[in-house]
């Protein structure tokens, strides 16, 4: 009864400190645009550090920015190795809210360090394709080479782990090699080329490593693992187990791992098995399969006949357990991440 002579209502207001954010090498203009655009249109301050192995895109967007009118203390671009100034990038006084993208390990260091204010984690992922046994095989592989070699395989979102009903696993296999095949890589500067390097040749030799040990207890090699320098190719493993590395951990490059299943308990068992929850994709037409994946995946996105890394810049995105802590990013849930929520009521006579 006490509320009907009142309204209450809610508006959002900017952080009274700074936002600190931290952005890694994959997409390096893309990710910082997720950062500061949010920022700007919540008017709040930002200072932040992209990945030191590729600094060059922040640095432009600042410049382009501040040349249409932003001003300069609205938005600094710190760069630096990240053992000298990591730290004060998380325990400054100054700061509000951290938000990273970027690997597990430190997005778990981050969040031990930065005490008692607010941080929005977006980490790894080991995202699943699953192929159920009506799916569009074409479509599936389509998706799968897409979802598992774009970017050379660098993104949180990216087809780590393909899970394809027995029944139809030959069958895939077969359309997924030859979209495999047909996928050129090589020097990134050539246009011609679908695919360049990864990011190092530490990198290239991870994936390179992890594919030999699948192989080395039991999975078959049906494409790929031919590296040089940074340069790695795309790369097909069939009967891989979820327990071998290159599945159990993010594999963070051009690598498609095939894992047979035959009931869909058993491929729900199989997605849920790692300790990421990021996004999945799947393939099929069946409504009571959608419902129970959509209802059971233990990760932050289902996309039906979709890549996992499917997003629009407007949705929620984010995932659970090492991928995340819940919290959403998108520019509209980063702008209330930037935000803090302020309620008020006024007399409202009946």
């Amino acid at each position: 009864p006490h509320g009907r002579q009142r309204r209450v209502y809610t508006q959002r207001d900017p952080l009274l400190g700074v936002i600190s954010a931290i952005t890694p090498f994959n997409h390096p203009m893309n990710q910082v645009a997720h950062k500061i655009a949010p920022a700007i249109a919540t008017n709040n301050r930002m200072v932040l550090k992209p990945s030191e192995k590729v600094p060059l895109s922040a640095l432009y967007l600042a410049d382009i920015l501040y040349e249409a009118g932003l001003p300069a203390p609205m938005f600094q671009v710190l760069t630096g190795d990240p053992a000298e100034i990591a730290d004060e990038m998380l325990t400054h006084p100054a700061i509000d809210l951290v938000t990273f993208t970027g690997g597990v390990p430190i997005g778990k260091y981050i969040a031990s360090k930065v005490g008692y204010r607010r941080v929005v984690l977006e980490l790894g992922g080991n995202d699943p394709l699953i192929v159920m046994d009506d799916a569009d095989l074409d479509e599936a592989a389509e998706l799968a080479a897409n979802g598992s070699y774009k970017n050379s395989g660098q993104r949180c979102t990216a087809v780590k782990r393909i899970l394809v009903h027995d029944t139809v696993a030959d069958d895939f296999i077969e359309r997924l090699l030859g979209r495999t095949r047909a996928w050129r890589h090589g020097d990134p500067a050539d246009e011609a080329m679908d695919m360049g390097t990864v990011i190092d040749e530490t990198a290239a030799r991870l994936f390179e490593d992890r594919v030999n040990a699948a192989v080395a207890q039991g999975a078959r090699l049906l494409h790929g693992n031919q590296r040089q320098g940074a340069s790695y190719s795309p790369t097909v493993l069939d009967g891989v187990r979820p327990d071998m590395t290159v599945v159990r951990e993010e594999t963070f490059g051009p690598v498609s791992p095939v894992i047979r299943f035959s009931t869909l308990d058993e491929a729900i068992a199989i997605v849920n098995g790692t300790s990421f929850g990021s996004s999945s994709g799947v393939c099929t037409n069946r409504l009571d399969v959608i419902t129970r994946l959509v209802s059971e995946l233990q990760v932050g996105t289902v996309n039906v006949r979709e890549v996992p890394g499917y997003r629009l810049e407007l949705t929620p995105f984010g995932g659970i357990k090492d991928s995340g802590l819940g919290y959403k990013e998108g520019v509209q849930e980063a702008m209330k991440s930037f935000t803090n929520l302020k309620t008020y009521s006024l007399p409202w006579p009946a």
